[in-house]
C-alpha cells in the first residue's frame, strides 16, 4: 500500500522506469498490478463518490448540489472527476507534473477513461464532438516540457475515439501561478487570458488534471459558450475539497 508522500524513493523510481513488466505496481512495486496499480494501492485512492452532481465538488452526500452551483450555475453541464485531490492521488499527479514520471499518470487516466466509456455506453453521458485540453502559456509549457492537460486529453481521445483540439483555445497572456489564490482571485487572474482560434462545435469536453476552485473551467466554458458551444462538460482526474 502507498504509505508516504514521496511514494517512491529515487531508487524505486529508477526501478519502475527500468521495468517494463505489465504487472508491476508503480506505487509499491508489487507484482500483481492491473493498469499500473495493485488492488491495495488502488483502494488507497480517495474516490470522489460523494460530490456535487454539477461541478464534482466533494460533498457530505452524493445528491447535494453545492451552494456555488445553486447561486451561480456554471456554463458547463456536468463535471466527471473521479478522485479528490488528496493523498495519494495528489502525490501521483505531482510526480507526473513536477518530475515527468508518466507511469504515475497512467493508472489514473486509464480508470477515468473506463468510467467515461461506461457512462457513454449506458447513455448517461453525451459524447463530445471534441476534447479541449486546458491551455498552458507557451512559456510555462517550455519550462515544464509538456502540457499535462493535453497529455490526458490525448490519452482519453485515443481510448474513446474523440478528436483532440489542442489549439482551439490558447492563452494569449501569461499569468502567475494560481496556487494559493481563492476563487475570486483566480477569476480576476484569468480575465482576458484565453482566446478562441477557430470555429466551435456544439459539444465539447474540457480536459484538465485538477480542478481546484473551478475558476479556470468556468472561464473556459463561458468563452466556449459565447462562441457557440451548446453542451460543455468538464473531465478531470481530481477535485480539490473545500
Amino acid at each position: 500500500m502507498i504509505k508516504s508522500t514521496g511514494i517512491l524513493s529515487t531508487l524505486l523510481e529508477l526501478k519502475v522506469n527500468l521495468s517494463r513488466a505489465a504487472g508491476v505496481c508503480v506505487a509499491c512495486l508489487g507484482s500483481s498490478a492491473t493498469d499500473g496499480l495493485c488492488d491495495p494501492c488502488r483502494s488507497d485512492l480517495p474516490t470522489n463518490h460523494q460530490a456535487c452532481p454539477i461541478c464534482a465538488l466533494p460533498m457530505p452526500r452524493p445528491d447535494l448540489v453545492c451552494g456555488d452551483c445553486l447561486a451561480n450555475p456554471p456554463p458547463y453541464a456536468r463535471a466527471i472527476i473521479p478522485w479528490r485531490y488528496q493523498f495519494p492521488a495528489d502525490a501521483m499527479i505531482r510526480c507526473y507534473k513536477d518530475r515527468g514520471q508518466r507511469q504515475f499518470l497512467r493508472p489514473l487516466v486509464t480508470a477515468l477513461g473506463a468510467q467515461l466509456a461506461d457512462l457513454l455506453h449506458q447513455d448517461q453521458l453525451t459524447k463530445p464532438d471534441i476534447l479541449v485540453p486546458a491551455p498552458m502559456h507557451r512559456r510555462r509549457r517550455m519550462k515544464r516540457g509538456f502540457n499535462q492537460a493535453q497529455v490526458i486529453a490525448e490519452e482519453l481521445g485515443l481510448r474513446l475515439n474523440i478528436p483532440v483540439a489542442s489549439t482551439l483555445v490558447r492563452r494569449q497572456s501569461h499569468v502567475d501561478s494560481q496556487r494559493g489564490l481563492d476563487k475570486g482571485q483566480r477569476l480576476k487572474n484569468l480575465q482576458k487570458v484565453f482566446e478562441v482560434t477557430a470555429d466551435i462545435p456544439e459539444r465539447i469536453a474540457i480536459v484538465d488534471d485538477v480542478v481546484t476552485t473551478g475558476a479556470t473551467v468556468r472561464t473556459l466554458s463561458a468563452l466556449l459558450e459565447a462562441h457557440g458551444a451548446r453542451e460543455i462538460q468538464v473531465w478531470a482526474l481530481a477535485r480539490t475539497p473545500l
